[in-house]
């Protein structure tokens, strides 16, 4: 089973920041985030891959940034002016990649029990 230790939920005020971190055991050729709000469909929100290429959503582009470290095995999304509307649960995500390229990142093949962001007004 594949095991991704998450970190860095929580809650803050509408135009605030949070990073989130997410280490796998093994190196995934893609890794990411996709979230998911009571009530409504999962959203893929960030991925990256091994050669840093990244896709980002557009509810979020200018506002988080995803990055990685390949020797940890670990990605972060680093969250700015943040929105009641990012209020979600949020998971961290991984995947092999199929001919060099990654799929949707809230079609990953790995995912973990995900952390809570709130975002108050």
């Amino acid at each position: 089973q594949v095991q991704l230790q998450e970190s860095g939920g929580g809650s803050v005020q509408s135009g605030g920041s949070l990073r989130l971190s997410c280490a796998a055991y093994s190196s995934f050729y893609c890794m990411g985030w996709f979230r998911q709000a009571p009530g409504k469909e999962r959203e893929g929100v960030a991925a990256i891959d091994t050669d840093g290429r990244t896709t980002y959503a557009d509810s979020v582009k200018g506002r988080f940034t995803i990055s990685r470290d390949n020797a940890k095995f670990t990605v972060y999304l680093q969250m700015n002016s943040l929105k009641p509307d990012d209020t979600a649960t949020y998971y961290c995500a991984a995947d092999e990649g199929r001919g060099g390229s990654c799929p949707r990142v809230d079609r990953f093949r790995y995912w973990n029990k995900g952390t809570q962001v709130t975002v108050s007004s």
